[in-house]
């Protein structure tokens, strides 16, 4: 565990820092005098289709990666080791069916969204390198997962793509870029950008050794490899499918649709803040797993799943009611441009399905680990059907923008829920203690004590004060509560530096 906790910590700091960055990305989208609406939420709309484009293309291969490169690793040497080789070729292949179907039902595109969100239209084949080089980044980025390097990975996808980002926003504010179809253009290439920089990265370090020739393990394996992807595959896509469709449903149904884009994806970044440690956990954990399936180490999977439930939840409980306390103030302190302000309440229901999901630990990655991938598939498919139609019907004919986040919030729970009684019932694994429970009241207390004391306090002023309190409050209540195992050698390490730094 010492090692997971370890490159979980620095991955969320990495990933924290990445989304400092976002966030300074979001205010020059948002503020007067910066891009318009619509703009923002071409940007948007750029990464839920590309994620589409990726979900469709990789045809499990992450999957594929994280369940057997144990075995190929285990038996073959690195020269003799096919398993990146076959997936990125087949991933390619996957993305060229992919373009060849965009290109064939462009008409069909623009149909949907030619009314509401011209310029997606116009920028549409800008779409296509965005998807390539998500889909080239995340292959490689699974690969780099099973070789321990989960801090590089973070960093690229969660600090190096924002700074791409932030230096075309710069070099568009200082007329170097003199108008925003050249910031478009150039932002289309970005994934592909941190693509070639891990690339190149694991080449230099003898990471890769491309081979053509079929290796045992990929022979002995196939016909499980086929199943296996097969599944999760379709599991995956469902997913992916749910989880962008409501952006997607707001170009196409929504009058002014990508500016209605803007303030949902404003609302999506923001709350992205509360689920930046899962990601960190998840990349420095699924390795573990798949190990730990491999020796039938039940308590070491078991662990794992508890302490990823909590650590993920005492963050989440904890950033979500930070944002909270200070959302409203903070788009008027900032002067965000007329309108941001509707995405309050769609951040508040964003944020409760992101508490939902990181509180009950990583079981998506157990079971797709597990002798039991069928599964996801088949949770895959009733999120499916319970999240289209709801965030349609949300969407278009009760809350607008709105919608599709209550639609989500209960989806998703639904989704947990039938995961966490899998687990519990065909592996004697589940999540939750005592200390969840302390966590959620710790999280509600604090948040009331500071709203009570500091509400009627406005600006830069109120902002840091009940921001200040309330992190007190709630970093000490969990160092007190002693919420989490991983908490307590943090804080030791601390107070030892300070110590340290006190009596030089």
């Amino acid at each position: 565990m010492s090692q997971i906790r370890r490159q979980s910590i620095i991955s969320s700091l990495m990933v924290y820092f990445g989304f400092s960055l976002g966030f300074l990305n979001t205010y020059l989208f948002t503020r007067d005098g910066g891009f318009t609406k619509e703009q923002y939420g071409l940007t948007g709309i750029f990464i839920a289709i590309a994620t589409l484009m990726y979900s469709f293309a990789n045809l499990g291969m992450p999957s594929y990666i994280a369940k057997f490169y144990p075995y190929y690793n285990a038996n073959l040497d690195k020269k003799r080791n096919d398993i990146l080789t076959w997936a990125l070729l087949i991933s390619l292949a996957g993305f060229c069916l992919v373009a060849i179907s965009g290109v064939y039902f462009k008409d069909t595109i623009i149909r949907k969204f030619g009314q509401n969100s011209p310029e997606l239209v116009a920028y549409y084949y800008w779409i296509f390198p965005f998807g390539l080089g998500l889909t080239l980044y995340s292959i490689l980025e699974s690969y780099a997962w099973q070789l321990k390097k989960s801090v590089l990975t973070n960093f690229l996808r969660e600090v190096q793509f924002r700074l791409f980002t932030t230096i075309l926003i710069i070099l568009t504010f200082a007329g170097l870029l003199a108008k925003f179809d050249m910031f478009i253009k150039v932002y289309s290439f970005t994934y592909l950008g941190i693509a070639l920089i891990l690339l190149i990265y694991l080449i230099a370090k003898g990471y890769i050794h491309l081979t053509f020739t079929v290796s045992i393990i990929s022979k002995k394996f196939f016909k499980k490899i086929l199943t296996l992807v097969s599944f999760v595959f379709g599991g995956s896509l469902v997913f992916a499918i749910a989880s962008v469709f409501d952006s997607i449903l707001i170009a196409s149904v929504v009058k002014n649709g990508l500016a209605e884009v803007a303030v949902y994806t404003l609302a999506q970044n923001i709350a992205s803040l509360i689920q930046a440690p899962q990601r960190g956990i998840i990349s420095s954990s699924i390795g573990a797993l798949s190990e730990a399936w491999k020796d039938k180490d039940m308590v070491r999977i078991n662990r794992i799943y508890k302490q990823s439930s909590i650590n993920q939840l005492i963050f989440a409980v904890g950033m979500f009611s930070l944002i909270w306390l200070n959302f409203t103030d903070a788009v008027f302190t900032f002067h965000m441009q007329k309108g941001y302000i509707d995405a309050q309440w769609v951040f508040f229901f964003i944020g409760l399905m992101r508490i939902v999901d990181m509180g009950t630990g990583v079981n998506s990655q157990i079971i797709a680990t597990s002798t039991r991938w069928r599964f996801e598939f088949f949770t895959g498919i009733i999120l499916l059907l319970v999240t289209l139609p709801l965030n349609y019907i949300l969407t278009k004919y009760y809350f607008g923008i709105i919608g599709p986040a209550i639609a989500n919030l209960f989806s998703f729970t639904l989704y947990n829920t039938i995961r966490y009684c899998f687990l519990q019932k065909k592996f004697n694994l589940q999540p939750f203690t005592k200390q969840t429970l302390y966590t959620i009241l710790l999280g509600l207390g604090s948040f009331y004590i500071c709203h009570l004391l500091f509400n009627s306090i406005h600006g830069f002023a109120g902002l840091f004060a009940r921001s200040i309190a309330f992190i007190a409050l709630y970093a000490a209540g969990t160092v007190s509560l002693k919420l989490s195992s991983d908490v307590l050698p943090i804080w030791n390490t601390l107070v030892k530096k300070v110590g340290i730094k006190k009596g030089a």
